[in-house]
């Protein structure tokens, strides 16, 4: 059986390393764009207040409020709506770049402990056979166990955003609704 030398703990400690920093640029260019996207909505946010704010002062009776109120609550559902929508995507992709990544790195520690299982089944001494055997099912057995789990939570996680899209239709036809319920109250008012 071979050692494990000098040579091969430098090579792992590299790849560990070069594997960290590269899992940290992903999360910094996710937490990047998620800061963006929220630089970009505080001054839409602050810019539509503004102008809010302008057009609710130069209101002459409360029906012009009312108006106001009505004409600005579509929008800023639709917007909540869209912003939660960038987010998750953002959110989604960085989850899948770690996702491809983990996989990326299972296959190849699933290679590596392969080759490491017929390295020792090739310098196992004679009858050591049964033992070799036995530590080849355990190995593909916890294999198949993770293949398992990691389908489970593609499953999982494919429910999870069906889930998130029909709540974002529900959402958005309860906003629809209210607004169409509050321009028919205001149009009663009138």
């Amino acid at each position: 059986m071979t050692q494990f030398s000098q040579e091969q703990f430098t090579a792992a400690q590299k790849h560990h390393a070069e594997t960290f920093f590269g899992l940290t640029g992903k999360v910094f260019d996710g937490f990047e764009k998620l800061t963006t996207l929220n630089l970009q909505a505080a001054k839409s946010i602050i810019a539509e207040a503004q102008d809010a704010t302008g057009k609710a002062l130069s209101g002459k009776d409360p029906q012009d409020l009312l108006e106001l109120q009505n004409a600005l609550t579509q929008p800023a559902a639709e917007k909540t709506r869209a912003y939660s929508r960038h987010a998750y995507e953002i959110l989604s992709a960085t989850h899948a770049e770690f996702v491809k990544f983990a996989e990326t790195q299972f296959a190849e520690y699933n290679q590596n402990v392969q080759n490491l299982v017929d390295s020792v089944a090739k310098n196992a001494p004679a009858g050591s056979e049964g033992a070799v055997a036995l530590l080849k099912s355990t190995i593909t057995a916890a294999f198949t166990a993770y293949d398992t789990a990691n389908k489970a939570t593609r499953q999982a996680v494919e429910i999870a955003e069906s889930n998130f899209d029909a709540a974002t239709a529900a959402a958005s036809k309860a906003s629809k609704d209210s607004a169409a319920q509050s321009s028919r109250a205001a149009a009663k008012a009138a």
